[in-house]
């Protein structure tokens, strides 16, 4: 098991500044942590065998197809795992992004930073995260909204009353039976038993639209990929893996855009994070704006005491930085790397804007980048640069997509901590390339 133990004061390397001043890396952010635990409502299940069930509320909704989710429950008493994991409470984060957006790498990135693993079961579970798709709580099968019209978009589709009440009932400590969606079928397949685990993160296509679902969260993030990237990446995928026709997949994207627009896009407003890829600004040649991304972290401010990653030593400071162009600086190949540093108004909030555009030449040299950035939550100076090497095969790892993915997931561990009062214990690798 991923050891979580208390909270100890970390020792961290001093850095060298821009200025040439030695200043100390911090962990965490200054304020004291936002320390919540569960007040245990029912008594605890001494094994699984021994948990009674009782109905959730949504077994009973009927979409077109009958009562889909009728098996669907509760545990009356509190689920066993909790003594055995020494969980204090459920950390709950929702991960919003329509289909083929990145979510699958961005989660890899996060066990990553965790230092933990996740099994392949259908929904992947391990000593630390358990990552449940929202996809399960959809309404009408594959035929069902082929002869209905209705898409997976459509909140007609999904049922919030039961993901809504199984959520809560995860954060109270309590065990789930939850439905299935069976992707290689498109059938709704039986239940499944989930117990609560430190970490739950929540990830489909509506994790941030219904208010009752969005109490059970306790940090949220939107991964926001414009249309004409996205529309490059499904072509690639889809012909290249797929063997379907470029016309066939434009023709798809665009009947699914109005879906998008009414029930997926406004979450942006509900999310305290968003991963913005969007194509590149720099000087490139014309048709190859989507090769090459630009990739904005927008980091809202928010009531969690969660501070913002920022550019060199001034939070708030504007910066328009080309770290190829520096005596010593990043080997970068065409187009070329920036990264800028802004404040924005989101919506109504202050946000905190982070942009990398372009590509990296060695994923090694992200150490010249991670130098000037602050506010990291990296354990030790280098963490960073290490994480990226350790996913260098993975999508956008030579890119800012990679790089502003990386620093999300370093957030959701300071995030963690921050709720729970404990420290992920993360192996400090070498500084060096030879010691990686």
């Amino acid at each position: 098991m991923t050891a979580v133990r208390a909270p100890v004061a970390p020792v961290m390397p001093a850095r060298m500044s821009m200025a040439g001043r030695r200043h100390s890396v911090s962990a965490k952010a200054s304020q004291r942590p936002v320390v919540s635990t569960i007040a245990l409502d029912a008594p605890v299940a001494t094994s699984e065998d021994a948990l009674t069930w009782v109905a959730a509320n949504g077994h009973d909704v009927d979409a077109g197809m009958g009562t889909v989710h009728k098996d669907a429950a509760i545990s009356n008493e509190i689920s066993p795992v909790m003594a055995q994991k020494n969980i204090q409470r459920p950390v709950i984060f929702g991960v919003a992004a329509d289909s083929g957006c990145g979510k699958s790498t961005f989660l890899r990135r996060v066990n990553a930073i965790f230092g933990t693993t996740t099994s392949k079961a259908h929904t992947p579970t391990g000593d630390l995260i358990t990552t449940i798709c929202l996809d399960d709580f959809h309404t009408l099968d594959r035929t069902g909204r082929k002869d209905t019209g209705i898409s997976a978009l459509d909140v007609k589709a999904n049922n919030f009353k039961l993901m809504a009440d199984q959520l809560k009932a995860l954060k109270q400590g309590r065990a789930i039976k939850k439905p299935i969606y069976n992707h290689d079928t498109g059938a709704i397949d039986p239940v499944e038993t989930i117990h609560p685990n430190h970490i739950i993160i929540v990830e489909g296509l509506h994790p941030m639209l219904d208010k009752d679902v969005i109490d059970s969260l306790d940090f949220t993030f939107y991964i926001d990929v414009s249309d004409p990237v996205k529309k490059a990446w499904k072509i690639e995928r889809d012909m290249v893996e797929r063997g379907h026709k470029k016309e066939d997949i434009i023709a798809s994207i665009e009947s699914r855009k109005p879906d998008f627009e009414k029930f997926v896009e406004p979450q942006k407003a509900n999310a305290d994070v968003i991963i913005s890829i969007e194509p590149t600004k720099l000087d490139v040649a014309p048709g190859e704006e989507t090769k090459y991304l630009n990739t904005r972290l927008i980091q809202k401010e928010n009531q969690h005491g969660i501070r913002p990653v920022y550019m060199f030593e001034e939070e708030g400071a504007v910066v328009d930085w080309d770290p190829c162009a520096s005596t010593g600086g990043m080997m970068c190949p065409y187009p070329g790397t920036r990264v800028r540093y802004y404040d924005e108004v989101n919506g109504e909030k202050q946000a905190h804007v982070l942009e990398v555009d372009g590509v990296f030449g060695e994923t090694e040299e992200l150490f010249f980048i991670e130098e000037r950035l602050s506010n990291t939550n990296t354990k030790y100076f280098g963490e960073l640069t290490k994480q990226m090497l350790k996913n260098k095969a993975a999508p956008g790892s030579g890119d800012g997509s990679g790089l502003i993915q990386a620093l999300v997931a370093l957030k959701m561990r300071e995030s963690y901590e921050r709720f729970t009062g404990r420290t992920i214990q993360i192996p400090k690798w070498g500084l060096f390339l030879d010691e990686y």
